[in-house]
C-alpha cells in the first residue's frame, strides 16, 4: 500500500509505543507525526536504560542498519518488533523500491523514520561584515556580496519507508550479515589503522604495556598503542575500541565532557568506545558479545550516574536533563562514529540502505540472503537523522 493512503482517526494514542504501532493505520499532521516519533524514541531509550540488554540489541541492529542514525535504527527496530516480524535488514521508500523493480505488498503498513527538511540557501556578506543567508532565488540586500550556496536543515519530518520483507518483485540479494566466531577479514586491522591515520594517529603494536590495559590512546603524541601479545582478533578488537576514543574523546570533545564522557573519565567514555568496537566488528561478522559484556553491562549505571550529576548541578547546569536525553546523545555519538569507520572498512552488505539503481552488480561474498540474484555495489548515502540524534 502506498504511504499516505491509510484511513483512520486522526487522534493519536497517549502511549508513544502504542502510537508507533498505529502509524500505518492513522492519518496525522506532520507535527503530530514528528511528536509521536520523538516521544517514541525517548521511550525506547528509557527502556534501554532500565533493561541494559536492550542497549546491546540496539547495537546489533545498528550493525545491520549502520547507514542510518541511531535514533532511526531504534524506531525501525521497535516498529518491526511490534508487528512480530524479523528485524529490518534493508529499508527504502515506496518509490525507491519501485525504481528497483519491487513493489510494496498489498496491506503492508509503512515504517516511519525521522528525516530532515532541507532548503537550498544563498550565503552572503553585508557591507558591515556580517554574514547571512536567504533562500536561493530571493533578492539579496543592497551591497551584499554572494559567498556561495549551501543546503541546510530547516526542520524535521516523518518519512515512510518499507523493509525488503514487505516487498516483492525483481530479486535483490540482501546479505544477512551472519555471525561466525573466528572469521576475521585479514585486512580489517589494516583498514582500522587507515581510519586512525586519516585522523593523524599512528598505530604501534608493541610489547610495552600502559598500566593493565591492552590498548591506549595518547592524544598528546597522536598515537594508539595495541598489545603485541594479543591474538589477531583481540588486536583488531582493541584497535576498534581505541578508535572510539580517537573519534569521540579528544581534547575538543565539548559534548562528551558535558556528561562525563571524556578521555579522563572511564564511565560513559568506555561504554561509548566499546559500543563502537562491538558494532564495527559485528558489522564485519565478528561476535564480541562475551568479551564486550562487562563494558556494555555498565551502560545503564553510567547513564544513571550522568543523570544524577545533572540533577545535582541544579536548574542552571549544562548537562542533559534526563536519562533519555543522555542515552540519545550517547546513541547518536556511537552510531555516527561507527558509520565513519564502516565507510572506510566497507563490510559486506548495504548498511540498511538500498544502493543506487545504476550501480554495477557484483558478488560481495557468500553468505545467507533474502532472495536469489546479484547484489548491487554498496553506496555511501546520507544519514537520516532526527532532532538531536
Amino acid at each position: 500500500m502506498a504511504p499516505g493512503k491509510e484511513s483512520a482517526s486522526r487522534s493519536t494514542p497517549a502511549d508513544p509505543e502504542s502510537a508507533l504501532s498505529e502509524f500505518g493505520k492513522q492519518r496525522m499532521t506532520p507535527e503530530e507525526r514528528i511528536a509521536v516519533l520523538t516521544d517514541g524514541l525517548h521511550t525506547i531509550l528509557e527502556q534501554a536504560v532500565e533493561s541494559p540488554s536492550r542497549w546491546q540489541m540496539l547495537l546489533d541492529a545498528s550493525a545491520t542498519l549502520w547507514r542510518y542514525s541511531g535514533g532511526n535504527v531504534a524506531l525501525l527496530m521497535m516498529q518491526m518488533a511490534q508487528r512480530g516480524t524479523d528485524e529490518p535488514t534493508l529499508v527504502a521508500g515506496y518509490r525507491e523500491w519501485e525504481r528497483h523493480g519491487r513493489a510494496v505488498l498489498k496491506g503492508e503498513h509503512a515504517l516511519w523514520v525521522i528525516a530532515p527538511r532541507t532548503s537550498r540557501m544563498q550565503e552572503f556578506t553585508l557591507p558591515d561584515g556580517s554574514r547571512q543567508r536567504t533562500r536561493v532565488g530571493e533578492k539579496l540586500p543592497s551591497g551584499a556580496v554572494e559567498s556561495g550556496k549551501k543546503t541546510v536543515i530547516t526542520g524535521w519530518r516523518g518519512q515512510a519507508v518499507f523493509d525488503v520483507s514487505q516487498t516483492e518483485g525483481t530479486p535483490l540479494l540482501v546479505p544477512r550479515g551472519g555471525i561466525e566466531r573466528g572469521m576475521i577479514d585479514s585486512d580489517l586491522f589494516n583498514s582500522l589503522a587507515e581510519v586512525a591515520h586519516r585522523r593523524g594517529f599512528e598505530i604501534h603494536v608493541e610489547d610495552a604495556q600502559y598500566g593493565l590495559t591492552s590498548g591506549y590512546t595518547d592524544f598528546s603524541k597522536h598515537r594508539v598503542q595495541v598489545g603485541a601479545w594479543l591474538s589477531a582478533e583481540e588486536r583488531t578488537a582493541v584497535l576498534a575500541h581505541e578508535l572510539g576514543h580517537v573519534i569521540l574523546h579528544g581534547p575538543d570533545d565539548d559534548v562528551g565532557r558535558l556528561y562525563g564522557s571524556s578521555a579522563d573519565h572511564r564511565g560513559l567514555a568506555e561504554v561509548e568506545a566499546e559500543s563502537i568496537a562491538y558494532t564495527v566488528l559485528r558489522a564485519h561478522g565478528i561476535d564480541r558479545g562475551p568479551q564486550s559484556a562487562s563494558y556494555l553491562a555498565g551502560w545503564a549505571d553510567a547513564v544513571i550516574e550522568a543523570e544524577n550529576d545533572a540533577v545535582s548541578q541544579g536548574p542552571g547546569g549544562k548537562l542533559p536533563r534526563s536519562r533519555s536525553d543522555i542515552a540519545k546523545s550517547v546513541l547518536g555519538r556511537v552510531t555516527a562514529a561507527t558509520k565513519g569507520i564502516l565507510e572506510v572498512t566497507q563490510p559486506s552488505g548495504f548498511g540498511g540502505k538500498v544502493p543506487a539503481v545504476e550501480a554495477a552488480p557484483h558478488l560481495n561474498q557468500p553468505t545467507s540472503y533474502v532472495s536469489a540474484g546479484q547484489p548491487l555495489a554498496p553506496l555511501a548515502g546520507p544519514v537520516i537523522a532526527g532532532p538531536g540524534v
